[in-house]
């Protein structure tokens, strides 16, 4: 069976541009002008609290497939920084899925989504081991005979990351993929400040500073930030965080955390796809040139398709809802 690959995508002008690509991405027009089929994956989704230990909670929607034949398999699907369950992205894959007979598992981050009140501590990108302690529980909870796990930006590196450590805890993942996933977060930390257009620098802090006001609203006794340290751009705000609330006593120490540049994806030895373009104007497509890759994990890169959009044409379709179906559905047999 000939898989879609990233060459495939050739959308029509002005949808070429990265730029466009990226700002539509999540875009509420974008997400008015979708197909009510492309929310399917919302209709009958439950609420499920998963335990990841010491007391905390993930929260997550459970959505099982009701195509009236046997399951394919489970889905869990992790959004990207300051995204949530509810992301356009997010929802369109897990219908599409839905659609092809997968139950569908969309994992909220740590204050994310609604999620600002169920732990005391601060969401950081180093939190990994949540996130593969509540792929136990999902699995644990929804056995399936397959598993994948498709994970957006900042959530294509949690899944990479997780996938690595799942399969040394004899936890089922059978295939991850990562759409534009973080690579080197210190180049991209650069690229957001020095080469990007101002306003995705400007978007990603007011959406963040928004996420600290919830938690500080729910967690009133705690201070988590001062007023001064809130101003602060990108670079500085993420060092205060370091400092107050991780033990890795550096920003650069932090930002090499949760790296997966170079050769550290050697030891993912489940099958997987990393999916990028070369116009993504927030993750420098250099970085994926510099990666050293088992032969199990595949490199795509597209032309076209901006950081997470890759839409097809003016319907606001992805290309990604059927390229991540097809891997899916290889996988599943």
């Amino acid at each position: 069976m000939s898989l879609p690959k990233g060459v495939d995508l050739n959308p029509p002008w002005p949808l070429r541009s990265g730029h466009i690509q990226t700002m539509l991405s999540s875009s509420g027009i974008r997400r008015t002008l979708l197909p009510k089929r492309a929310h399917k994956v919302q209709e009958d989704a439950r609420e499920v609290l998963v335990d990841v230990g010491s007391g905390d909670r993930l929260s997550g929607r459970y959505t099982p497939q009701t195509t009236g034949g046997a399951s394919r398999g489970l889905a869990i699907l992790f959004h990207g920084w300051e995204g949530s369950v509810d992301s356009t992205y997010v929802l369109q894959t897990g219908s599409r899925l839905l659609e092809d007979g997968w139950d569908i598992f969309r994992l909220n981050f740590r204050d994310h989504g609604d999620s600002h009140g169920l732990n005391e501590a601060l969401f950081h990108s180093c939190r990994i081991d949540e996130v593969v302690t509540a792929l136990g529980e999902i699995a644990r909870m929804f056995p399936s005979r397959v598993i994948g796990v498709a994970g957006f930006s900042l959530g294509g590196n949690f899944a990479l990351r997780a996938a690595m450590l799942a399969s040394k805890q004899v936890i089922p993942i059978d295939y991850v993929l990562a759409v534009c996933p973080i690579i080197d977060p210190a180049e991209g930390l650069f690229s957001l400040e020095s080469e990007a257009p101002w306003f995705y620098n400007a978007y990603f802090m007011h959406k963040w500073r928004r996420s600290l006001r919830l938690k500080q609203e729910a967690f009133p006794q705690q201070t988590y930030f001062e007023l001064d340290e809130l101003k602060q751009n990108m670079r500085d705000l993420t060092s205060s965080l370091v400092l107050r609330h991780t033990d890795f006593g550096s920003l650069e120490a932090y930002l090499d955390g949760y790296s997966v540049a170079g050769d550290r994806l050697m030891g993912l030895h489940v099958p997987a796809t990393i999916l990028t373009s070369r116009d993504d104007p927030v993750i420098p497509v250099s970085a994926f040139h510099q990666l050293r890759l088992p032969p199990n994990i595949e490199l795509d890169i597209s032309n076209y398709g901006g950081h997470c959009g890759f839409i097809r044409d003016f319907s606001m379709t992805s290309f990604t809802d059927d390229y991540i179906a097809a891997r899916f559905n290889a996988i599943a047999g």
